[in-house]
């Protein structure tokens, strides 16, 4: 008796055949259920492409973009909630590992927002046909418009917590985890009223307000200088002349980024020899405050530490901060160029629409997060456990992709806020 090709039998090759018709059905109901999933997503960005005038500079959006996530990773990564004796308290890694602060460096982008910020805001002043007190009002209540749902959201929180029984001092700290990244509201709610006025201001002047403020707080004699200037002035001992002196700085610190994004809207900073001098300068002058001036290596707050680079920004943070500025400039092109397709600017677009919830909101979501895990009956790792080794790291990181889904839940709840009262989407570098 013959044999079948390759040695099977007739017998064997029909018994495969119901075999391979499963298989082709399986492999075309997964390409349709691919096909139903991603046609919504690119329906979307042809819309995403439509909305956006042919004029626009999708570049500006995507520093934008860079800058919110760098803050939020930031804040994730370097904040720990741990379970002390019943009660939760803050902790950074930081603290315990000193050795992570120069990745401190990679996720304090607050330079690169008031670059944009500031450019953005000349722009749209310049070109603006009403009123300073028409145009402050639009630009503010987008800015504003989702934090009065993070209050009422929180206030009724804070008041279901109390009534449960939980610890006040764990209630108190939670409140201030929320709030306290929304001094950055204020200060740029200050620049943007002040356009008109700093948009022609060199930025070398709020740079040497910084740099002799420092002089004075931490310069030569330190404390002793403050004191004698507050004799000298009059000014009570008790009242704290160097804290005084350093809130100054919170504003003439931003003010510096915040000045260099107006001469850019101005027609200044176009070519890459800006860009590498701000870059090679403030990264030089940085290093060299860390290392020759005894500055902070962490460009962020550590609990405990003497000095604190960004509350109120010192001049190391100003220079960093002219470094980033000097690196944004210099990567406008090759973003321009990744910005041609349709689906990464889309993701882009979808995050500046939603910029406001989703600074406002990180913090709930990885307070969410950490609040669901106590579920499990034990503190978990990465999540409630000191940060004091390079386990935590790791158990960190794997903690992002779920603050991540956390906050797009926020995002569905609350995106809707922070669109105009006549409910359009609004695309445009202003």
């Amino acid at each position: 008796m013959r044999r079948a090709v390759h040695g099977s039998s007739p017998e064997q090759h029909r018994a495969g055949e119901p075999v391979r018709d499963l298989a082709s059905r399986v492999g075309r109901t997964a390409a349709t259920g691919r096909r139903r999933v991603l046609a919504p997503l690119r329906d979307l960005v042809r819309r995403v492409e439509r909305a956006t005038p042919p004029d626009r500079d999708r570049a500006i959006d995507a520093l934008r973009a860079v800058a919110i996530g760098g803050v939020v990773l930031g804040h994730w990564l370097v904040t720990a909630l741990v379970l002390d004796s019943g009660a939760i308290r803050v902790a950074s890694p930081l603290r315990y590992m000193p050795q992570l602060a120069p990745a401190t460096w990679l996720f304090q982008t607050l330079a690169v927002f008031f670059l944009v910020g500031g450019y953005a805001a000349a722009r749209s002043r310049g070109a603006a046909a009403g009123t300073h007190r028409q145009w402050l009002g639009a630009r503010l209540g987008r800015l504003f418009r989702p934090v009065g749902v993070v209050l009422a959201v929180w206030s009724v929180t804070v008041a279901g917590m109390l009534a449960a029984g939980a610890d006040t001092v764990t209630v108190t700290r939670l409140v201030k985890l929320v709030l306290s990244p929304m001094w950055f509201l204020v200060v740029f709610a200050v620049l943007t009223a002040a356009t008109p006025l700093v948009a022609r201001l060199h930025p070398m002047w709020p740079l040497m307000t910084v740099a002799v403020i420092d002089l004075v707080r931490y310069g030569v004699g330190g404390s002793s200088w403050v004191g004698a200037v507050s004799v000298l002035a009059g000014w009570p001992a008790s009242l704290g002349l160097g804290e005084s002196l350093g809130s100054v700085n919170v504003l003439a610190g931003w003010l510096v980024p915040y000045c260099l994004g107006a001469a850019w809207a101005r027609g200044a900073l176009r070519s890459r020899t800006a860009g590498w001098v701000l870059l090679v300068g403030g990264a030089v002058g940085a290093v060299g405050l860390v290392v020759g001036a005894g500055y902070p290596a962490a460009m962020v707050g550590v609990p405990g530490a003497p000095v604190s680079n960004l509350d109120p920004p010192t001049l190391a943070a100003v220079s960093f901060g002219l470094a980033q500025c000097g690196a944004a400039l210099l990567l406008l092109g090759p973003l321009r160029r990744a910005l041609r397709r349709p689906a990464v600017w889309a993701a882009v677009a979808l995050v500046n629409l939603s910029a406001m919830t989703i600074f406002l909101w990180h913090q709930s979501a990885m307070i969410t997060v950490t609040a669901l895990g106590l579920l499990a009956g034990e503190a978990l790792p990465g999540l409630h456990t000191v940060p004091d080794g390079p386990e935590w790291v790791l158990a960190r990181l794997g903690w992002v992709p779920v603050f991540g889904l956390a906050l797009a839940v926020c995002w569905v709840a609350f995106h809707a806020r922070e669109r105009a009262p006549s409910g359009k989407t609004r695309l445009a570098n202003a």
